[in-house]
């Protein structure tokens, strides 16, 4: 599976087929066209669409992104399969678990792979992802930091959806240590730090 095929398919799809993978399915973190394709101020980013053309799978998707996802690249129903939070996927041998920290979007996921997490644009390597595009929530981006993403082991590997660092993954263990976001005792010093009343 690829996780958030976007901006350039044909290379995505010449990787996999120079390692001799078939691809079986995309896993979508959120719907915004930087991380699936679709319009995106002013311009036109491929992406899922594209995919599907090549390479006919399914899209995996959390169920409060369904309406988005449409919205944002024109997909139909039948193009995807709408989960819930806590599925789990098999690739081949391999358990794939989804989790759904929502906040930067209603149905944001992230993917949880043998000790390592894909966590899109929810946790960044000392930051987080923005509450103040349509179908954001800081409340529960904040509840999803302090609960969920922390609630994961210290050593799990942490990939953003964006690199803003100069390494490019961390640990959850270090996250909690280190990245503000994660720090705050309360939500209103959450809430205050993204510069929203609360």
């Amino acid at each position: 599976v690829v996780v958030d095929p976007a901006w350039d398919i044909d290379a995505i799809l010449a990787q996999l087929d120079e390692d001799d993978m078939e691809l079986v399915g995309a896993l979508a973190t959120h719907y915004h066209p930087d991380h699936i394709g679709g319009d995106m101020m002013g311009q036109s980013i491929e992406g899922l669409d594209k995919l599907l053309e090549k390479r006919p799978v399914k899209i995996y998707i959390h169920k409060a992104e369904a309406p988005y996802v449409a919205h944002t690249t024109g997909l139909e129903s039948s193009d995807y399969v709408a989960v819930d939070g806590e599925t789990t996927l098999d690739v081949g041998k391999i358990p794939v678990r989804f989790l759904h920290p929502p906040g930067h979007t209603p149905g944001s996921q992230c993917f949880l792979v043998d000790g390592n997490v894909r966590s899109g644009d929810t946790l960044f390597i000392g930051a987080c992802g923005r509450v103040d595009l349509p179908g954001s929530n800081p409340e529960d981006l904040y509840y999803s930091l302090k609960q969920k993403l922390s609630a994961l082991p210290d050593d799990t590997v942490v990939y953003p959806g964006h690199n803003y660092a100069t390494d490019s993954s961390s640990t959850i263990g270090a996250e909690k240590k280190s990245n503000v976001f994660m720090r705050f005792e309360n939500l209103q010093q959450f809430l205050s730090n993204m510069g929203v009343a609360g």
